[in-house]
């Protein structure tokens, strides 16, 4: 991929507008696919930050000084919103007796509440994976079609101009492979950074369910049990 006769500026100047349009929409997929992994990874970092307080939690001396604890590393820890999203969901079926909802037991209106929040966390985290998902499976077939047509308008001009020595043959057809190379440096990051996330959330989600069980005990027992204090 040097510069020179063979190289990407070669590509780009002797390429057509169908060449120019596959080299712009790599490119494109490529800023975004790195923007998603940049993000996500920033956010991932984040909530690993988050985790390792979680347990401390259970060794605050009240509610409001264990969600300072689940915010210190983070304000919008997804940890200290399941903890205050469960406080609400057991005051608000406290104060909603009298409605529809007030007949269902405290326990399994708490435990919807507690996974709605759950799936919330988890919706938030999966944003941008899609984009990660689809670059890594389009772009090289992308890449391959401006391949395919790069060496079709490199065949053609040598028809044209009836010269078919190796000379002539090997500066288009390998400008148009380049495509087939630029195709796959988009795709794998995406593949790789897509694997990568995909993994640190499900971890991630596991910690959130073990620690919305947590909540769930406390709540209804108004404290934690041993097994809960010790970080489950």
């Amino acid at each position: 991929m040097q510069d020179g006769p063979y190289g990407l500026a070669a590509l780009w100047l002797q390429g057509d507008m169908v060449m120019k349009v596959v080299a712009f929409l790599l490119l494109s997929m490529s800023i975004a696919s790195w923007y998603v992994i940049v993000t996500r990874a920033w956010d991932a970092m984040k909530l690993r930050a988050s985790t390792k307080v979680m347990a401390e939690f259970w060794h605050a001396h009240s509610f409001d000084e264990g969600i300072h604890i689940l915010q210190s590393q983070d304000r919008d820890s997804p940890f200290s919103a399941l903890a205050l999203g469960g406080k609400a969901a057991v005051e608000h079926h406290h104060d909603s007796k009298h409605d529809l909802h007030g007949q269902i037991s405290l326990t399994e209106w708490l435990t919807e509440s507690l996974r709605a929040d759950i799936d919330d966390s988890a919706e938030r985290m999966q944003a941008g994976l899609p984009i990660l998902a689809s670059v890594g499976s389009t772009a090289p077939f992308v890449g391959l079609f401006g391949t395919v047509w790069g060496i079709y308008h490199a065949l053609v001009g040598i028809s044209a101009s009836g010269q078919a020595s190796i000379d002539k043959v090997a500066g288009p057809v390998g400008e148009a492979l380049i495509m087939t190379a630029f195709g796959l440096a988009v795709a794998i990051p995406a593949v790789l950074g897509y694997n990568t996330l995909m993994r640190s959330n499900k971890t991630t989600i596991k910690k959130m369910q073990r620690f919305a069980r947590q909540l769930h005990a406390y709540f209804l027992t108004g404290r934690a049990t041993n097994h809960h204090a010790n970080g489950g």
